[in-house]
């Protein structure tokens, strides 16, 4: 049976759809069946940020009872299962989140794990998505606004008796006006299981349709995804070293004609 996993944030623009993407891709490198939902019915991307756009049968159809789940899965990078949420507005009308437990029930048994790209906020669709997940993860920015958005998930899922793994801080780029790790951990009560930091590869990669972990693999947003995936799976991953040439690195090489 699958462990489902929720994806969720309090606000929006904090890059969630994009880590659900590239976070299921990197279980699948740890051997885990994944299949990943897009629960954001209303505004989908994760079709987008898989390279599947433009399916006809999708979660929307669905959910307004006229297609089976099995016809809305599709095969995406590296092998993870996807269930795009669609953009037709007629679909999105007629959709009933209510719908969602019996489309999970039927997917548990052809995967290791469920990723769930939750709606932001607390609405219907996020609400309905939280309380059908086993588990939740936190996606948050170093920002103090989103980390008060966050507070409300945290209780949001208190009251569904749904398990906060921990937070993900997402776009971080370590500067003195964001809020520390520790800060982050202090406020939400809940462990930090990765910092992503802030990675022009990943609008690079959304450029091409395809996660940052298999087209930048070696990329800081990367790696850090990857160390993550294999902290939910109990494995162990050892990031690669990249070197950083400061200025005066370059000026020593120049001097010394590249000896180090």
């Amino acid at each position: 049976m699958a462990i489902t996993i929720a994806i969720a944030s309090g606000k929006g623009g904090t890059g969630k759809t994009t880590t659900s993407a590239n976070l299921s891709v990197a279980l699948t490198k740890f051997g885990k069946d994944v299949i990943v939902l897009d629960l954001d019915i209303a505004m989908a991307n994760l079709e987008l940020v898989m390279g599947l756009d433009g399916k006809s049968i999708t979660l929307n159809d669905v959910l307004a009872g006229r297609a089976d789940i099995m016809d809305a899965i599709y095969d995406g990078p590296n092998g993870v299962k996807v269930v795009p949420a669609g953009i037709s507005l007629d679909a999105f009308r007629k959709a009933k989140p209510e719908r969602l437990a019996d489309v999970l029930t039927k997917l548990h048994g052809m995967c290791d794990i469920m990723i769930l790209d939750c709606p932001a906020g607390i609405g219907k669709e996020a609400l309905t998505a939280i309380s059908a997940a086993e588990h939740l993860i936190l996606l948050v920015n170093p920002e103090i606004s989103s980390i008060s958005d966050a507070l409300k998930v945290v209780a949001i899922s208190k009251r569904f008796e749904t398990n906060i793994l921990g937070a993900i801080i997402n776009r971080a780029s370590l500067e003195d006006t964001e809020l520390s790790s520790k800060a982050i951990e202090t406020i939400l009560e809940v462990p930090i299981l990765g910092i992503i930091p802030e990675d022009p590869n990943i609008r690079r990669s959304a450029a091409f349709g395809e996660p940052i972990v298999l087209k930048y693999p070696d990329s800081p947003a990367s790696q850090a995804i990857m160390q993550i995936a294999a902290k939910l799976t109990g494995k162990e991953y050892v990031p690669k070293k990249t070197e950083e040439k400061s200025l005066v690195k370059k000026f020593i090489k120049g001097l010394f004609g590249g000896k180090k």
